[in-house]
Parts: C-alpha cells; structure tokens; sequence
C-alpha cells in the first residue's frame, strides 16, 4: 500500500483504520467481525489503527489487543486518544487535561492494548480549564519515558498547534474533513502545513451521509449518536442526501460508489493527509481500499466538489454545546 509520512512519526500507511465504531458508537456491534476487520486491514497494508480510551469504556483497546496478539506490534501504528469523560451510561462529562490525569489514563491504556508504548498519544479534546502547555508537557514526560512515541492533537485550532508544538514536535492532528466538513482549510490546515504537521482526517464520509446508502427514514439503533447529530435532523437530512445524489452521478462518470469518490476526494487534498476511515465490516473495508486505489483528475475533483459545495450542507457535525466545546471550530 502507498506510504504517506505522519510529520515526525514517520511513514504509515496512506489510509488508516479507525476503530471508533466497532464499540457501539453506531450501536451494537459483532466483535468476531470486528477482529476479522482489524485483521484484514492488516493483511491489507493498513499500519494505523486509531482509538481512544473512552471509546466503550476501554472496550475498543481492549478488542484491538485482541487482534493484535501474534501479530508483530513493531509493524502497527497506535493512535490513542485520551482525556473524555465518561459515566457508567456512557455520557459524556467532559474532558481531563491535567498532567495527573495524561499520565493515568495512558497506564490503563497501556494495560488495555498489552502493549509497552503507544505510537501517537493525543488528548481528545482541549480542556478549557488546563494550558495546552501542561497537558502536551505531560506526553513529552511519557516520551522520555519510552511509554509513548510520538505527540498528536485532535480538534484544536492553529493558535492552539502553535502553542503545542513550541512545548514539543507534534506528529499530526486529528481532524474531521470531508466534503461535508471543510472547516479546517480556513487557518488549522494552513498552520500545520507550515509547522510540518500531518493531518489524520477522521468522518471522511460525513458519518455515513456520504455513504451512498443513508436514506431519510432509515432507522438508527440504541446507543447511536446521529441521532442526535444537526445534519441527520429531518429538516436538514433531506438536503443533505439532495446533495449526496448529484455526487452519486459523479460517482457513476468516474466509474466508482459514491463513498469511494468521497474518501478518493480527502485523500487528494494532499500527501500530508491520512484519511482514517470508520470500516466496522470487512465488506466496508473492501470499499476502503478500492477507494485507494482511485485516483480522481482535475476535471473529476472539480465535478466533485461542485455536486457538494461546502456551503450548501445543512447542520452542523454536533450540537450547539459540542460545537462550542471545539477549539478547532473557533
């Protein structure tokens, strides 16, 4: 599989695997499946697989050390997010900065994943109430440890990247981009494009809209989050999907699915990004690394974005309240 460099972590693949969804994110999940995803991703080339530690409560790290035993671990990319809160119900509480709390949650990550390091340790979010400085200090201190290889951020702004990487490298930011979601090109992805930062684009088929197969009625399991989520709301899924059909027809010119047009799209922004895609099924993943494969022209990209103008989707990614929470929105 093609290689892309993920700033100073090096090279890893050109897309990578995130695991998010296998823990009930989208609702009930089968772990053999899952394991059988992760494996074939590996099989596949696929070397990053990104997580976090509040996704299922530990569950994801856990279904990922699962799938990596007997394989060589020097061979996979770890990408963990910390810091988000949860309760015994799954809701979200906030986010926990403090160097205490950085060093806490990368000892239980740690035991999760039965792994002696992580490869890239991110906090999930910015903690308005601790300096960005403490918090990417105490992921400096755990690198000179060996407990962790290199510094990520994920949803910050340009201010904030600044501010990180003055303290230490920063490997990459993660960030959601599609052509739903292109927020990022204004001041964050020109900041790290100067700092030499890479960009790990997450929700690159806008969490489904961009699947080429979400219809208006289509029923959402317990435990699923777009339900909540502005841009499925029924006064805005409507125009949203009008806008996913005339992709389609681009979709039908090239010769490909809606979705591996959408995730050829994120992927042509440039060589410093990595998309990270949400297969929780083999047969999603087979669309994934078809999507790879394809390689959209000039004439193909500007079709593509004149079907999804960014200004024409309706809703924003998360409610009012996540959305003012979000750095890399401000």
């Amino acid at each position: 599989m093609e290689q892309r460099t993920l700033g100073v972590a090096g090279p890893v693949s050109a897309v990578g695997l995130g695991c998010m969804g296998m823990s009930g994110a989208y609702g009930p999940t089968d772990r053999a499946e899952a394991i059988a995803t992760i494996h074939a991703a590996l099989d596949a080339g696929i070397t990053l697989l990104d997580t976090g530690d509040f996704y299922g409560m530990g569950h994801n790290e856990l279904l990922i050390a699962e799938a990596l035993r007997g394989r060589d671990r020097d061979q996979v990319v770890l990408s963990v997010k910390f810091g988000g809160l949860r309760d015994p119900g799954g809701a979200f509480l906030g986010f926990d900065g403090r160097p205490a709390a950085v060093k806490s949650s990368l000892a239980y990550s740690l035991q999760r994943l039965d792994t002696d390091h992580v490869d890239v340790y991110r906090p999930a979010r910015l903690d308005p109430d601790v300096p960005i400085e403490e918090t990417v200090g105490a992921v400096a201190e755990c690198i000179e440890a060996g407990w962790v290889r290199h510094l990520g951020l994920s949803e910050v702004g340009a201010d904030t990247i600044r501010r990180a990487h003055a303290v230490h490298p920063v490997a990459d930011v993660q960030l959601e981009y599609s052509l739903m979601s292109r927020g990022i090109e204004g001041k964050v992805l020109p900041a790290t494009r100067e700092l030499g930062i890479a960009t790990t684009a997450y929700g690159a088929l806008s969490r489904g809209l961009l699947s080429g197969n979400w219809s208006p009625d289509r029923p959402l399991a317990p435990g699923d989050f777009r339900a909540h989520a502005p841009r499925f709301a029924p006064d805005n899924v409507a125009a949203n999907l009008a806008l996913v059909d005339a992709l389609r027809q681009v979709a039908t010119d090239v010769g490909a699915t809606v979705a591996e047009v959408a995730m050829a799209w994120v992927a042509s922004r440039g060589d410093d990004i990595v998309p990270v895609i949400g297969a929780r099924t083999t047969d999603q993943l087979d669309g994934v690394l078809r999507a790879v494969e394809l390689t959209l022209d000039e004439v193909q990209l500007a079709a593509v974005e004149a079907a999804v103008p960014a200004d024409a989707v309706a809703g924003t990614r998360y409610g009012a309240p996540q959305m003012a929470g979000l750095d890399s929105e401000s």
